[in-house]
């Protein structure tokens, strides 16, 4: 089966934990007051899993490993030749994978470019493949038929260095701007560099960069939906509020819109450790169309385009969600499911891979998603036909 036709995670070593995980409706939603509990520091030991290890996924579907031995994947993409692209942020390269017999896993695996500082995010332009590195953002011309470089690095545009350092990239529907997202260098600190916490808009050259949307706090995953064409991110909100505060979130973006990041959460539910506070800002933050839960920590994300998968996950987003260390049971550490319709959040989230927490209240775990430590495998999930 071609893996094209397949939905293709990755993995480092995901609990169905969905507190607070709800469809808003761009309504405030009801939380817990600051510091109900206490602020856990409990993050995870990974370890490599057990021998013959795989995740669950529900009835009808099939999980395989496609790819192991990496030593820190970060983000997976589909080139338009169907290749998988991914980043090994931990190694500095830009990997290639190609399933050519079409069995389910890649027989294929080569180095695009190596040397590299922290890439994550990875996009593809007419003939040139865009890397988001942790201080810059480049291109490679490439062939887009055989996946093959053609030329070292153009340099682009300067990106705020170290700090949460994922920088995820997106092409506008029209190919004729890119979105670039770069998480904050704090927890809830202001003065920042105003590029932090926020999503910019450039020129496919890096001219004309200036702020699309700001106050997401750390926005990783950055994908269009394909019905409307707006830009969706995922974002890891604050810490050390307590166990089930704020929630991560995963929304679309608007041209100017603030997220509260660092003077409130959630819209105007105040973080009252940010001093001094701008009540302007806050009057003006747009709450967010999908709650994860807290400290779910969700990274990259993508749309169901395909048509093996059943009607009902179709047009869908699964997310990937990294898993918590600011809480005292475990949360995340699987994918959920959102379910859309006519470009919208229809549903709440749902557990749709899991299990890779043995005990949520304890420290091992055998996986985290789009991860940065463990057993650094690529899992296919395929339905069942």
């Amino acid at each position: 089966m071609r893996a094209r036709n397949s939905f293709v995670l990755v993995f480092m070593f995901v609990v169905p934990a969905l507190a607070l995980s709800q469809v808003t409706h761009g309504q405030k939603p009801k939380l817990p007051v600051p510091f109900a509990t206490n602020s856990a520091g409990n993050g995870p030991r990974s370890a490599k899993p057990p021998a013959g290890f795989l995740p669950a996924v529900p009835a009808g579907f099939r999980l395989n490993v496609y790819a192991a031995d990496f030593k820190r994947p970060r983000w997976l993409t589909v080139a338009p030749n169907g290749d998988i692209f991914l980043a090994d942020t931990g190694a500095g390269e830009i990997v290639v994978l190609r399933d050519s017999q079409h069995s389910g896993g890649a027989q294929v695996r080569e180095v695009f470019v190596s040397g590299m500082k922290r890439p994550f995010g990875i996009a593809f332009h007419e003939d040139y493949v865009y890397v988001g590195n942790m201080n810059e953002l480049v291109r490679f011309r490439y062939d887009p038929k055989t996946s093959k470089r053609l030329g070292e690095k153009e340099h682009l545009l300067d990106l705020p260095s170290g700090g949460h350092d994922t920088r995820s990239l997106v092409f506008s529907a029209d190919g004729k701007h890119l979105f670039v997202a770069v998480g904050s260098d704090s927890n809830i600190d202001t003065g920042e560099d105003p590029r932090r916490a926020a999503v910019t808009i450039c020129d496919p050259d890096g001219k004309n960069a200036r702020l699309y949307s700001t106050g997401l706090r750390n926005p990783v995953g950055l994908a269009l939906e394909p019905v409307t064409g707006e830009v969706w991110t995922t974002v890891n909100e604050r810490d050390e509020l307590g166990d089930d505060l704020p929630p991560d979130y995963f929304t679309s973006l608007k041209d100017g819109g603030f997220y509260g990041w660092p003077y409130s959460y959630i819209g105007s539910n105040v973080d009252p450790r940010v001093k001094p506070q701008k009540p302007e800002l806050v009057a003006r933050a747009i709450i967010p169309d999908v709650l994860l839960g807290a400290h779910v920590a969700p990274l990259q994300f993508a749309f169901y385009t395909g048509k093996q998968f059943p009607e009902t996950y179709r047009g869908g987003a699964f997310v990937a969600e990294h898993g918590s260390w600011n809480r005292a049971a475990r949360s995340g550490y699987q994918i959920a499911f959102v379910a859309f319709k006519n470009g919208k959040p229809s549903a709440d989230p749902v557990p749709f891979m899991t299990g890779l927490v043995p005990d949520p209240s304890q420290s091992d775990v055998n996986g985290r998603p789009v991860g940065d430590d463990g057993a650094g495998v690529i899992y296919r999930i395929s339905a069942v036909i």
